[in-house]
């Protein structure tokens, strides 16, 4: 057998290989673009990829592309993630699934302009990819726009009004229920939860998830444990002024995110108190360059951007193989990211 083909050398053919393997052109065609309802045996097939292996043969894209009818991409449209460094992990998540399944990730960011978008759309469909994920750097929902319908597509971290939309996003209730039993555990019984006033499915969601933790536990919410905040870091500094000067103000806190947590801490610490000695905190969203590095380091509840990202291409796949099943819109747990901070 022809050893590998070093630099500088011809490009290998198809019937370079077909030579090495001792089967016809057709042949290697055939076992290299995996075409479907030719019946070859498992040697033929063998001999080929050796022959393919050894002589460094790369099949051409362009032609992989017309013979399938699609491209080896997968695209990832997405308004700015690759510019949110913990939001960037959906890009990775499926990135490294699209390699696991032989296919490229194309990436278009839009900032959420819409021109943008729709060109990023165009592009895609006129590179033959075998699909889109459709890609918010926050969880919400989405009016899908027009030319992503033309393409077998998966929401990633958003989702539509029409359920029958594939669509994948945190579990939001979940992680809010594991934050507050977080703290529960610990024997804290009066938790305050500072959220959001934004209205989006993280603040209705990490609410019923704090309630409902509360409810498990037997234990009755009192909405003056509740405040609402621009969930920034001001927001967690002036909400514990409402709850430290409170005649029975609590003894633990679940932030709305880490940001508002950073705030929460200032605010502790002006006033001679100690995380987790006065207080404990939990936060949400696990952003490393906040959470890991305050002062205790802060527990948290991670979103799951990456796992967002392997779950968005493998839907993907089964939808464009006729496989996906209910339900539709897929949850991913929110995991603990454990610190010290409780």
């Amino acid at each position: 057998m022809t050893s590998r083909r070093r630099r500088g050398e011809r490009r290998v053919t198809i019937e370079d290989v077909a030579r090495a393997a001792g089967v016809s052109s057709a042949t290697v065609s055939f076992v290299v673009n995996d075409k479907p309802g030719v019946r070859l045996t498992d040697g033929t097939k063998e001999r080929v990829w050796r022959a393919v292996e050894e002589l460094g043969y790369r099949p051409n894209a362009m032609a992989q592309t017309l013979s399938r009818g699609r491209s080896s991409f997968i695209g990832l449209v997405a308004d700015a993630i690759a510019t949110t460094p913990f939001a960037g992990q959906i890009i990775r998540g499926a990135q490294d699934e699209a390699w696991r399944h032989g296919y490229v990730l194309l990436v278009a960011n839009t900032e959420g302009v819409g021109d943008v978008e729709a060109n990023a759309l165009a592009m895609m469909h006129e590179h033959r990819v075998t699909g889109v994920l459709y890609s918010t750097w926050y969880h919400r929902k989405v009016e899908p726009p027009a030319g992503l319908g033309e393409l077998s597509h998966v929401l990633v971290d958003c989702y539509a009004d029409d359920p029958d939309v594939p669509a994948v996003v945190p579990d939001e209730v979940q992680g809010g229920r594991l934050a507050t039993t977080v703290l529960l555990d610990r024997g804290h019984r009066r938790i305050a939860f500072i959220t959001s006033t934004e209205p989006a499915p993280a603040t209705f969601g990490r609410l019923a998830g704090y309630e409902g933790a509360l409810t498990d536990r037997g234990l009755t919410l009192d909405p003056d444990l509740v405040v609402a905040v621009h969930p920034e870091q001001e927001g967690g500094y002036t909400a514990a002024a409402t709850l430290l000067d409170r005649p029975d103000p609590p003894t633990a806190v679940f932030c709305y995110n880490d940001r508002v947590a950073m705030g929460l801490y200032d605010a502790l610490r002006e006033r001679g108190l100690s995380v987790p000695g006065d207080v404990a905190v939990v936060g949400f969203d696990n952003q490393e360059v906040i959470a890991g590095h305050l002062r205790p380091p802060l527990s948290t509840v991670a979103l799951p951007h990456y796992e967002l990202g392997v779950e968005g291409v493998r839907m993907l796949l089964a939808l464009r193989a006729g496989e996906l099943e209910p339900p539709m819109r897929r949850l991913i747990t929110c995991p603990p990211v454990m610190r010290s901070s409780v």
